[in-house]
Formats: C-alpha cells, structure tokens, sequence
C-alpha cells in the first residue's frame, strides 16, 4: 500500500469534516444567539458542545497529524516553497479560528455572549476565505 496516499485520503477526509464543523459551528451561534427561550438556548448550547469537541476537534487533530506525515513523507524540504509556506500560515489562521470558536461557545454556555447573530454571520465567511487560499495554494503551487 502507498502510505502517501494513505495519509493523503486520510488528511483530506480530516480536512473535510473539520471546515463542516468550521463552517456550521458559527450558523448554530446565529441561531443561539437569536434564541429567545432557555429550552432553544438549551438545544442550542448541546449541539455546540457536541460539535465542537465530538467532531471539531479530533478532525482537526487528524488534520494536522496527516497534514505532518505528508510533510515527513515528502520532505521537510517542502517548506521552502511557497506555497507551502501560505497554506501553513492559512492553516494556523484556521486553528486560531477553530480556538476563537471554542471561546465563544465557552461565552454562550455560560449564557454571557457580547456577540450579535450579525457577527456571526459575518465571522462565518472567514473560513470560506481561508478555505479557498488553501485549495488554490495546494493545487496551483506558486514557486
């Protein structure tokens, strides 16, 4: 078996499963933050405690893992180019985003959230952007 493709396949369904969670995790706090009644509130605080630490967080675990057993695989040369260089700074931008997440669903669960469903809204589209950078890096390396 080819262990580059392996961890290759392994990487992007990690990947994958954590830009749903990047994704929706901030579409549940539009709507938590929206909630009127503590019932809501309560559903609302459940799925987000679920999603970020049942699914979230171990995809992002593995995407890293995976990520890092590419990169020894093909060599740490890699990060001399550039392209390498970006998708490493996005994805370090995407686990701050992912940590950013973890602090606001800290706020919520303790019913003490500053943010409107406005800047959810808006803070949703960050890891769309980031997203994208990561794709056209990956398939396009710019020397």
């Amino acid at each position: 078996m080819n262990l580059y493709l392996l961890f290759k396949s392994l990487h992007l369904i990690s990947v994958i499963s954590w830009m749903a969670g990047l994704l929706y995790l901030p579409r549940i706090f539009v709507y938590h933050a929206e909630a009127t009644h503590e019932s809501q509130k309560d559903i609302f605080k459940t799925m987000e405690r679920k999603l970020y630490n049942y699914i979230m967080m171990p995809a992002m675990l593995l995407s890293w893992l995976f990520g890092t057993l590419l990169i020894h695989y093909i060599g740490f040369s890699a990060f001399s180019e550039l392209w390498m260089q970006i998708k490493l700074v996005a994805v370090s931008l995407l686990t701050y985003y992912h940590f950013t997440l973890g602090k606001y669903l800290n706020d919520f669960a303790m019913d003490n959230s500053p943010k409107s469903s406005k800047f959810f809204r808006i803070y949703n589209e960050i890891p769309t952007i980031i997203l994208i950078v990561v794709i056209f890096v990956a398939i396009f390396k710019p020397i």
